[in-house]
């Protein structure tokens, strides 16, 4: 098994940061490459965070209406 890391991305050249507005996955689903994960509001505008990875979701480390850096750790995902 790996561990992958979901990071929060940067969607724009002035984005900072982002609010996790909703998980669509809890911890110890299965999730698939490019499937939904998370809501992420940023500057006014809501973006679709996708799974990086096919595996488990094992952690979350950022909660719902938390405000979080571009490129920080938020979950993480373990593969097959």
């Amino acid at each position: 098994m790996a561990r992958v890391e979901v990071l929060l991305p940067q969607w724009g050249m002035g984005m900072s940061e982002g609010t996790i507005v909703q998980w669509l996955k809890a911890v110890g689903d299965r999730v698939t490459e490019d499937e939904p994960l998370a809501e992420v509001e940023s500057e006014k505008v809501e973006e679709t965070l996708e799974s990086p990875a096919t595996g488990t979701l094992t952690e979350i480390l950022s909660q719902e209406g938390e405000n979080v850096e571009v490129r920080t750790l938020i979950a993480v995902i373990e593969t097959d």
